[in-house]
């Protein structure tokens, strides 16, 4: 059995099916593993969901701040932010199947072996491994839950930016839906800016990239996430892997073996 994993999708069906060819990936044997924002963007939302559907149970996913949106649209809690490449999937007659199906993933995902964690802006350094998956199914259960509606009317805003374990109620869901789907930029605090978007050399002070407050071998995973393009994979450390490579801004995607350690790309 071969793991490997790949950054953001956003729709681009055919460098996704270009690195699964160079591996020989084979969803009877293998296992794919997705980092999240699986569609919108790109120009093949409906089709990379189906097809994707069509080999679910070789995959391990966690969910982006894309996939959250497009089911939130799907489900008519905002009219926010319709992006025109959503439209053929929000119009497809499975969309209901295939938003069900999103509504089962996770936000963080480990590896049996242990060896990998999985989400898709990152963990924050104030979490443990352990606290990062209980809160992550914390949202799961509601996402699956009859109050789904009700997560998805609360889950737009900024607020609040720094995590406090008392937290509670939908602000408690928000900061953890925030901080594993959208988290790029923190200060020493844990205090996230979550307007930003360039790369590593633009970031203002007294803010950092999230994974430079986390000490090397504090954990027993190797982290692997996507959701910061401009990033460009570079994170300077063998124990986080970055995996968004701006596929949907023309550049390339990116696959990590991960197993053997080995990075396949593919252009956009």
């Amino acid at each position: 059995m071969g793991r490997y994993a790949v950054g953001d999708l956003q729709g681009c069906l055919a460098p996704l099916q270009c690195l699964l060819d160079q591996v020989s990936f084979n969803p009877q044997r293998d296992q794919l593993w997705l980092v999240g924002d699986l569609i919108n963007r790109g120009p093949d939302s409906l089709d990379t969901l189906r097809y994707l559907y069509s080999i679910k149970e070789s995959l391990r996913i966690t969910l982006g701040n894309h996939d959250l949106h497009c089911i939130a649209l799907a489900r008519g809690t905002t009219e926010r932010g319709r992006h025109p490449t959503l439209q053929a999937l929000l119009n497809a007659p499975d969309c209901d199947e295939l938003m069900h199906w999103l509504l089962q993933q996770a936000l963080v995902r480990k590896s049996d072996d242990g060896r990998y964690l999985m989400s898709h802006a990152g963990i924050p350094s104030a979490w443990t491994s352990e606290q990062a998956l209980a809160l992550s199914r914390e949202v799961e259960t509601v996402l699956q839950s009859p109050h789904v509606d009700d997560f998805f009317r609360n889950m737009y805003g900024d607020e609040p930016l720094t995590w406090d374990d008392n937290l509670t109620g939908y602000d408690r869901l928000r900061a953890i839906t925030n901080h594993l789907t959208r988290m790029r930029i923190c200060d020493v605090t844990g205090k996230l800016e979550l307007s930003f978007k360039g790369g590593a050399a633009d970031i203002p002070a007294p803010y950092r990239p999230w994974f430079e407050w986390q000490a090397e071998g504090s954990r027993s995973e190797t982290l692997i996430f996507g959701h910061w393009a401009a990033l460009e994979c570079e994170t300077n450390r063998s124990d986080i892997i970055a995996l968004d490579s701006g596929c949907v801004w023309g550049r390339h995607m990116t696959m990590l073996n991960m197993d053997s350690g080995e990075f396949h790309r593919c252009s956009c």
